[in-house]
């Protein structure tokens, strides 16, 4: 019965429809972690989807190079929390320790109905800046970065975007307690989530009042008419509101205006920052020089401070996503090596109250090590074996010293010989780059 129980919590936690009865706290370390919680249902809901997808279209939702890259920089963008608490909730309590006016009573449904409005806002002055900041689009880039539109798309999340979007909370600190803006800044988010597919179409009346699939479909299209749209996160009403709605019309293109085409998950996250650094050493004045960060991503001399669309490539509706071909064998073998990564991201989640920093440190300098080199494999870059043989070279010394597990522990010998051979391959294959190199130079 307390199974049915947490499910039916954990479900509804999916699509923020707890109510106040059982999501109020009065104290902070008593909150869930809904959003650690809820990864059986990511995991649920992303089948569900590639099932429901393959029968009523006949092809694939996921390809396997964007699926594991947006799922890659969800990995990515919570390894911070290893080592300090998210900065929302940091500086939130900072504020409210400090500065609150009123404390509004945690276990009133007012209270509560009250903080779900107010992240909610919130969230569209987070969404929308950035959107309309260069440096806070960034950060917000990655999520935009995918040329897909399915469930994985919502795991493709940024590393550096929570270093400001704690600023836009802080005044709900001056009244709501922190217990019961950790319940819905973790709603807000995991509401977020099944919004994120095509095969929803239309929800009728919810339409006007919820965001839906059929409204942040929009908002991840570059078609000039999905451009900053649709920033609400739970409630449409807000785009409605200030004007920043818009009506799915002829079906979006998606991705970035500019496509990456590269699955490397450190250049999918931190890319734009270099290229605002070199667009700013263009420029002379200190103003513009400035101006390059802190106005719209379209931002020129001479421009209004969003910029405009006449540098945009033109959409045409016949795009085909970045996504070549590559051999079926290495598309196995970076399944199974991130579903071994995985294992240790998931481990070093649930055990790093026991583990020294300098495990913690070790074990998150391995996942990003293995997520890049995986990034590298997808991009099929020259210097990809070599950085996989190094990889494998850290792998089997983890291995030998207890810090990788197998998916099963059934699967413990069949795991050793598989990371073993791996290692084999990759030197034999970097021998033979090396050689190869050497013939090309003599």
């Amino acid at each position: 019965m307390a199974d049915f129980s947490n499910m039916s919590t954990g479900i509804r936690a999916m699509f923020s429809l707890l109510t106040p009865g059982e999501s109020s706290f009065h104290r902070l370390e008593d909150v869930p972690n809904y959003v650690q919680q809820a990864t059986p249902y990511f995991i649920g809901l992303m089948v569900l989807e590639m099932v429901v997808g393959m029968l009523k279209t006949g092809a694939t939702v996921v390809t396997i190079s964007d699926g594991l890259t947006s799922i890659s920089s969800g990995m990515i963008s919570r390894l911070p929390m290893l080592l300090v608490r998210g900065c929302e909730l940091t500086a939130y309590m900072f504020v409210w320790e400090r500065f609150r006016l009123v404390e509004l009573p945690w276990d009133s449904a007012w209270t509560w109905w009250l903080t779900f409005l107010g992240v909610d806002f919130c969230y569209y002055w987070v969404h929308r800046s950035a959107h309309e900041v260069a440096v806070l689009w960034a950060a917000h880039q990655v999520h935009h970065s995918s040329e897909h539109y399915n469930l994985t798309t919502a795991l493709r999340q940024s590393l550096t975007q929570q270093l400001a979007s704690w600023i836009f909370y802080m005044p709900m600190a001056l009244a709501i307690p922190p217990s019961i803006f950790a319940v819905h800044i973790q709603l807000n988010l995991l509401y977020q989530y099944w919004i994120h597919t095509e095969l929803i179409t239309d929800l009728g009346p919810l339409e006007w009042i919820f965001n839906t699939p059929k409204h942040h479909r929009v908002h991840h299209g570059r078609n000039i008419y999905c451009i900053d749209k649709n920033y609400g996160g739970i409630l449409i009403v807000w785009d409605r509101l200030f004007g920043t709605f818009a009506a799915e019309e002829e079906k979006p293109v998606y991705g970035l205006v500019f496509p990456i085409k590269t699955f490397e998950i450190l250049y999918v996250q931190l890319h734009y920052y270099s290229y605002l650094w070199n667009v700013s050493k263009t420029y002379r004045s200190i103003s513009h020089k400035l101006s390059t960060f802190i106005m719209g991503p379209s931002w020129k001399p001479g421009k209004s401070r969003l910029g405009d669309y006449e540098d945009n490539p033109e959409v045409t509706g016949k795009e085909v996503p970045h996504n070549p071909s590559w051999p079926l064998l290495l598309q196995g073998y970076v399944v199974v090596h991130f579903l071994l990564v995985l294992r240790s991201y998931h481990d070093l989640f649930e055990n790093k109250t026991m583990l020294s920093q300098l495990s913690v440190l070790g074990m998150t300098s391995y996942i990003l090590l293995t997520l890049t080199a995986l990034g590298f494999l997808m991009d099929q870059r020259p210097k990809a074996a070599v950085l996989e043989m190094l990889r494998c070279v850290v792998m089997v010394t983890m291995q030998r010293y207890g810090y990788l597990a197998p998916l099963l522990p059934s699967l413990a010998v069949p795991t050793e010989a598989f990371v073993s051979l791996s290692l084999l391959y990759w030197v034999l294959q970097s021998v033979s780059q090396l050689h190869s190199l050497r013939k090309k130079i003599n």
